[in-house]
């Protein structure tokens, strides 16, 4: 995983550089840290997005109750949609 996240901060895809500095008001740099933050944000691994959301959903003052049902709802949203998680599961992610 860490390779792919190095060869796309080496070549962001110039292709969509391009066409957000067309089309939004970002220099070409702004644009190219857009486009390797969403590169991050869709190459997090479904034990790292569990992690991330559970800590943002407890800083909200949410139990784990609905900060795992919230999870579980959010989960086949995702770009490439992650296995169906128990409960059970997500707490493992979280806790060990």
């Amino acid at each position: 995983m860490l390779e792919r996240r190095h060869r796309s901060a080496e070549a962001p895809h110039e292709d969509l550089v391009d066409h957000l500095v067309r089309s939004t008001p970002l220099q070409r740099g702004e644009a190219a840290r857009v486009v390797l933050d969403v590169l991050a944000y869709f190459d997090e691994t479904t034990e790292e997005f569990v992690r991330r959301r559970h800590r943002e959903l407890q800083s909200q003052g949410l139990r784990n109750e609905a900060i795992f049902e919230r999870i579980r709802h959010e989960m086949p949203h995702r770009a490439v949609a992650p296995p169906d998680l128990s409960t059970r599961q997500l707490r493992r992610l979280i806790y060990g």
